[in-house]
């Protein structure tokens, strides 16, 4: 989720349409958002290999931002490891995606940052954490995929973390007011925060409703992603505040870098995936699509 998403109004002005800056962003983000959500959406109804595809792709860009995030280094060794990971977790959630074999490279791959970090005096931490950061979650969205109403799962997936950016946009430039947590990201505020809780939520429901299930379902459903991308959101807020970055990165006109764009998502999909495929809830119920 980009940090414009949460955005509050000019110091000394009321909240209101005096309290709104408009910029390019208002152009270029919408644009650039809707692009990314047809090739997502279309790689999700495409298959498995479709959504591993992408996947790879998302997560090699996003391994290259948080290696040069904590290193300054964006082609390093750190940055091929954990790209190799991805690329193999992926692989092996493909062939093998009921068995351990996926969790096993992931570890191996994390273990391989560590090591590599300890030998070039490297912080081994944040170095690990950075594998385990792309590859669980881009694993679990492969691995939602293969469950019962997979596609329909991820599609109401990501129908949460976009409509809980959009009115985290749109609410907290109306009405701005006190900030959600300053020192870590002094644009969010709580209406904001609110108001990308209720779109989701609101959204989520008639989602579900078009697909056959049911309205409260789909407010629980996107009401608690919303939250969890939030936070995902912080998480990355903290990262870069850690190591003095205002940005991941500017590949995406509108969104800043690719773990602006996918730090809600990196957060909610291990969540979601664990409810599906290890508690065996099923969140649309009564989906017939």
């Amino acid at each position: 989720m980009n940090k414009a998403a949460n955005f509050a109004p000019a110091p000394g002005n009321a909240p209101g349409m005096r309290g709104i800056r408009f910029s390019r962003d208002w152009i270029t983000r919408p644009l650039f958002g809707v692009a990314l959500a047809g090739v997502t959406v279309a790689a999700v109804f495409g298959g498995p290999l479709y959504v591993a595809i992408l996947a790879g792709a998302i997560g090699i860009a996003g391994a290259r931002e948080w290696h040069r995030m904590i290193t300054d280094r964006a082609l390093g060794p750190d940055f091929f490891v954990t790209s190799l990971t991805i690329v193999a977790v992926l692989i092996a959630g493909l062939a093998q995606p009921h068995s351990v074999v996926p969790w096993m490279v992931m570890l191996c791959g994390v273990l391989a940052s560590v090591l590599l970090a300890r030998v070039r005096n490297e912080p081994p931490a944040w170095q690990g954490a950075g594998t385990l950061y792309l590859s669980l979650p881009l694993l679990a969205i492969l691995l939602l995929r293969s469950a019962p109403h997979g596609a329909m799962i991820i599609i109401a997936l990501f129908v949460a973390i976009w409509m809980t950016d959009t009115g985290a946009l749109v609410v907290g430039n109306l009405a701005g007011g006190p900030r959600l947590w300053p020192a870590l990201s002094p644009n969010k505020t709580w209406s904001g925060t609110l108001g990308g809780v209720a779109a989701a939520g609101i959204a989520e429901a008639l989602f579900v409703m078009l697909v056959g299930g049911h309205a409260l379902t789909g407010i629980v459903l996107g009401s608690g992603i919303a939250i969890i991308a939030h936070c995902g959101d912080l998480f990355e807020s903290w990262v870069k505040r850690v190591f003095q970055r205002k940005d991941s990165g500017s590949m995406i006109p509108g969104h800043g870098g690719v773990l602006d764009r996918i730090d809600s998502t990196l957060a909610a999909a291990p969540c979601l995936s664990a409810l599906v495929l290890i508690a065996g809830i099923n969140p649309l119920f009564g989906v017939h699509a």
